[in-house]
């Protein structure tokens, strides 16, 4: 995928954040139709997992979303490398990978907003899956 399309995927994310999905479900909305998986149960599946899973204390829901989606994509096999090379990848960008440390809940300032988690979730994605 051409880096401007990547862009674009990962804007497109953004979007359904700004539409009412929250940071999980847009991760996972974007990269499902990229990969063409049927997504008809993935946004209730996911409906739980924004805002660090409702609290801000546990992992990204825009990280949680990607890490769902390469499960899918790799059908089990090699999934947790996978899934720590996302999350590593995804700290670079973002600075940490709960909710909580990146919105400077404790220290005020905020690691990464929002929109850039979920933007970076899906770069993350591309460059440890591909796309």
């Amino acid at each position: 995928m051409e880096h401007t399309e990547l862009n674009g995927l990962a804007q497109h994310a953004v979007d359904l954040k700004h539409n009412g999905r929250n940071c999980c479900q847009a991760v996972v909305e974007a990269l499902a139709k990229q990969e063409g998986i049927q997504s008809e149960l993935l946004s209730l599946m996911t409906a739980g997992f924004g805002v660090g899973m409702g609290n801000m204390e546990a992992t990204c829901g825009s990280l949680v979303g990607a890490n769902m989606i390469a499960g899918l994509k790799t059908q089990g096999r090699g999934t947790i490398m996978k899934s720590r090379q996302l999350s590593e990848t995804f700290q670079k960008k973002c600075g940490a990978i709960t909710c909580k440390i990146l919105k400077g809940n404790d220290t005020g300032t905020v690691l990464c907003p929002c929109d850039d988690c979920v933007r970076n979730a899906v770069l993350s994605y591309a460059e440890v899956l591909g796309l």
